[in-house]
């Protein structure tokens, strides 16, 4: 495997972490800020610097290169690989109605399976459902086959996002990258860090992914009483108190971020579903704790590996970065010291990530976890 990193800040010159070489017919991440990936000029400067034919654009919020978070950016990784082989399809969920079941069906039929190891998600994160996109994916795939990724970001800003794969990035894409070959170790894990408070309860009222009542009382006036004068500022800040989430039937806990308020139905709109009868509990973090979650997140991923991994790629959630704030550097060197100096990192912080639990294969959708995915060959 061989791999080229390099980064452009607004209006810079490309900078390259290591050396700067030509690749065979490489697969080529690009993740940026949406603001610049919308820019003809810098879309052209890109495919300038990097002229292959094998591109995946996604916005994000936010760039993780080596172990530094960059902003206002384009990050390239480009990975050509010398044992194995890769294959990329796409799918828009405008062009199904914005039904995300159907589109997870219809992509996953595209996806040869013959000798397929691992399935690599950049999608669409600013009106889909992730669950729904796993469930439409696993009506196509063996659930032996483990997917990682994430959901496109924006920023702060959740006005929308941008992927795209050969095309100029674009609103409601999913882009699907199948990795082939037996001499390919991929492994994975997903971690977050968050603090459960106060006692585990019921949702008793929700619709989707809206959250009306806990314990048969306005879920509002639930957090109103824990946050106390913090409430106030709730609107401005819900993505540093999300919901753990244990829906009926399952044993493992999702965390679900709060994306909106609703005063006037004494509603909160989360990012994902949170079914009726699921048990809850109220969460909050420290950067201590998010930096653990990343720590742990690369300590399950390294977990009887036959080799060191040559590539990480991190997604991580918006809500983490704003927790670690000027400490935002030290999820990807916590994950440099476990994986190993000679590993090229290369990853965004995102609107949702996508992995199994630790131990499985089965996938979830999970708000703000460090998910990793390490790559050998």
């Amino acid at each position: 495997m061989k791999i080229v990193q390099a980064y452009k800040l607004k209006d810079n010159n490309w900078n390259y972490y290591g050396e700067k070489q030509t690749l065979n017919n490489p697969l080529v991440l690009a993740f940026g800020n949406r603001y610049l990936l919308e820019n003809k000029d810098v879309l052209a400067d890109i495919r300038n610097e990097f002229p292959y034919e094998h591109i995946v654009f996604g916005s994000s919020a936010g760039e993780i290169i080596n172990i530094d978070v960059v902003e206002e950016s384009i990050t390239v990784l480009a990975i050509e690989f010398e044992k194995s082989s890769f294959v990329i399809k796409r799918d828009n969920i405008l062009d199904h109605n914005k039904d995300t079941l159907s589109l997870g069906t219809a992509l996953s039929a595209k996806m040869p399976k013959e000798n397929l190891k691992h399935l690599f998600i950049v999608s669409e994160g600013s009106f889909m459902s992730g669950t729904s996109l796993i469930k439409g994916f696993e009506h196509g795939f063996d659930k032996d086959i483990p997917m990682t990724g994430g959901l496109c970001g924006d920023d702060t800003r959740f006005e929308r996002t941008l992927a795209s794969y050969k095309e100029d990035p674009k609103e409601g894409e999913i882009i699907l990258i199948g990795f082939y070959g037996d001499s390919l170790e991929i492994s994975f894990a997903s971690h977050g860090g968050w603090l459960g408070f106060g006692p585990e309860r019921i949702i008793t009222k929700s619709d989707g992914n809206v959250l009306y009542e806990i314990d048969d009382q306005p879920a509002l006036e639930l957090y109103k009483k824990y946050l106390g004068d913090k409430v106030e500022k709730l609107a401005e800040s819900t993505l540093f108190y999300p919901l753990n989430v244990i829906a009926p039937g399952r044993k493992d806990a999702v965390v679900r971020t709060i994306l909106s308020i609703d005063t006037e139905k004494q509603a909160m709109i989360f990012a994902d579903n949170v079914p009726e009868n699921s048990r809850v509990q109220l969460m909050m973090a420290s950067a201590d704790g998010i930096s653990q979650g990343a720590y742990n997140a690369a300590k399950l991923a390294m977990q009887n590996r036959e080799k060191k991994p040559q590539l990480a790629i991190p997604v991580s959630c918006i809500g983490r970065k704003l927790v670690l704030s000027q400490r935002m550097e030290e999820e990807a060197e916590l994950i440099k010291q476990l994986v190993g100096e000679n590993t090229a990192i290369a990853g965004f912080y995102s609107y949702g990530e996508i992995a199994p639990f630790y131990g499985n294969t089965s996938c979830e959708f999970h708000n703000q976890t460090m998910t990793l995915t390490l790559i050998s060959e």
